[in-house]
């Protein structure tokens, strides 16, 4: 009997292990499809979709992401939510890999340390979750709308006067991740139902943004900066949501330490990651043809 929840846990692990290295692959093999594609366009939404949602090898490598969320589903409702987390803020370092394999060269010392300094954060970050309050309270009204509010503003100012002081595509990257954080922020407050329910459709529209800008940040820079960033933002932001908007408690003593300074490490980290180097061409499109991350075969054949 004592075997079966053993045995659950080390399959929830398992199912978020493998989480964590669909969803970033699903991630890399994306953007070097994406980046050789022709110019997407939010002004020809209809046309841009269909160049996605055409190319075989793209769609593939979404769908491989979709199951991948799917397997991390289950793995928070086998396993603790810290250790489902812990391995899921690992992932970015499998990001960094597949990035470094699809752009046929070393990344920057520079962008591995910010990976590496973020990685920390995140999994001190997730370690702080045993600590911390076990319920959430019922977030007000004002509170969601005032999180969705801020997380459109940053997205804007992150897409708008931010993006030139980034590396490129970085600015679309980090708007991305605010834009998904929003949306798993709002998604927890319509779980309560009723007019609650009217969150769905802000919820909705936040994702519609973040796969917009997702796609368009992979045709304007590399995976690190723009996929790395929005990992960064979706893993963390969502817990400090948990507590401005749900109220749970922050864990005291060394825990509540830990979490302060796991998001200053996840900070600095994205910052490594987002800095713009004087020598940095500007559109990825640009740029030499990169290899796939993983064997998809020719794109070009696509």
């Amino acid at each position: 009997m004592s075997l079966f929840p053993h045995a659950s846990l080390v399959f929830g692990l398992l199912l978020a292990l493998a989480s964590a290295a669909m969803f970033n692959w699903s991630w890399v093999a994306q953007h070097t499809i994406t980046s050789q594609l022709p110019t997407l366009t939010i002004l020809r939404p209809k046309q841009s979709l269909g160049v996605l949602f055409g190319h075989r090898r793209w769609l593939f490598a979404f769908l491989v992401g979709v199951v991948g969320w799917g397997f991390y589903i289950v793995a928070v409702h086998l396993a603790p939510l810290s250790l489902v987390q812990a391995l899921s803020a690992g992932g970015i370092a499998l990001l960094a890999f597949f990035a470094q394999r699809a752009a046929g060269e070393t990344l920057p010392r520079r962008e591995w340390a910010g990976v590496a300094i973020a990685v920390v954060g995140l999994v001190l970050l997730a370690t702080s979750l045993a600590g911390g309050a076990t319920s959430s309270r019922h977030a007000s009204w004002l509170a969601v709308c005032a999180w969705f509010a801020v997380s459109w503003a940053a997205a804007g100012i992150s897409i708008g006067p931010l993006a030139s002081r980034l590396a490129p595509g970085a600015g679309f990257g980090l708007a991305a991740g605010l834009m998904y954080a929003a949306a798993d922020v709002g998604t927890k407050a319509a779980w309560y139902g009723g007019y609650d329910l009217l969150i769905i459709a802000p919820v909705w529209l936040c994702h519609g943004l973040a796969f917009t800008l997702i796609q368009l940040s992979f045709q304007r820079g590399r995976a690190l900066a723009t996929a790395g960033l929005s990992s960064f933002c979706t893993n963390a932001l969502p817990i400090a949501a948990g507590v401005l908007v749900y109220s749970e408690q922050v864990p005291g003593g060394f825990l509540g330490v830990i979490r302060v300074v796991a998001f200053a490490c996840v900070v600095i980290g994205a910052a490594a990651v987002a800095r713009k180097d004087r020598d940095e061409p500007e559109p990825l499109k640009a740029q030499a043809q990169v290899q796939s991350p993983l064997p998809l075969g020719d794109l070009e054949r696509a």
